[in-house]
């Protein structure tokens, strides 16, 4: 069972959780982007091994979206805020 630390719940079970997608992705500007840009921004993504920054949607708890470090090979997770704040070691992004 995962359990993921909820910053305002607590701990709760993986099933009241729906993934949100990548944390690290930088969404191109709707002005200037490129249809490229905006076809990497939607297609391509990489398959991290390790440590990876990633979006949860608290569906069946208090409904926020949060931010959570989990390591894809052994799912244990580091770190967790809200979506619109900075983990722990990501200084400078909100």
């Amino acid at each position: 069972m995962l359990l993921i630390p909820c910053p305002f719940c607590g701990p709760r079970d993986q099933i009241e959780f729906t993934y949100g997608g990548d944390a690290t992705l930088t969404r191109p500007d709707p002005a200037t982007a490129s249809e490229e840009a905006w076809a990497a921004y939607v297609y391509l993504r990489d398959n991290p091994k390790g440590p990876h920054s990633e979006y949860w949607h608290h569906h069946a708890g208090c409904r926020a979206w949060i931010k959570v470090r989990r390591d894809t090979l052994t799912h244990e997770i580091s770190a967790s805020a809200a979506a619109t704040a900075p983990l722990a070691g990501e200084a400078g992004k909100p």
